[in-house]
């Protein structure tokens, strides 16, 4: 099993360098064609979210259709896709932004009780606790 890097994801989504894009296409679809799809971990997700939103001025809307997308992708595994699909979820719902949402997901997944935090808006999604200060 191979990973994605976040830049390899970005060129195969955004097709801002047309070579890169078809590099990335062409490994995509290799990896498949010989039964070993490649994984995108959620820290490459992660990062991506922040490259499409802040770098390339992406809607929440975009972003959330492109991780859909992705999801949708047989040749592509994601690591957690279900945190995954959890971490969306809460996103397109509510005031948090991306990282709180996959991280709060995250935890939920293995087993933590709650995440605290100090970010009002992420408290406000299920499982979180404000902290005092």
């Amino acid at each position: 099993m191979r990973g994605v890097d976040t830049n390899v994801l970005l060129r195969f989504v955004l097709r801002d360098d047309e070579a890169q894009a078809r590099s990335a296409k062409a490994a995509i679809d290799h990896a498949a064609a010989v039964g070993d799809p490649l994984l995108v971990g959620l820290l490459a997700l992660l990062e991506t979210e922040w490259v499409l939103r802040l770098r390339a001025h992406l809607t929440k809307e975009s972003v959330i259709g492109v991780f859909q997308q992705l999801l949708e992708t047989r040749d592509l595994g994601v690591e957690s896709s279900e945190t995954l699909e959890q971490a969306l979820e809460a996103y397109e719902s509510g005031p948090a932004d991306f990282a709180d949402c996959l991280i709060n997901a995250r935890y939920q997944e293995i087993g933590c009780e709650a995440m605290i935090t100090f970010d009002a808006r992420a408290a406000k999604l299920p499982g979180a606790r404000l902290l005092a200060s």
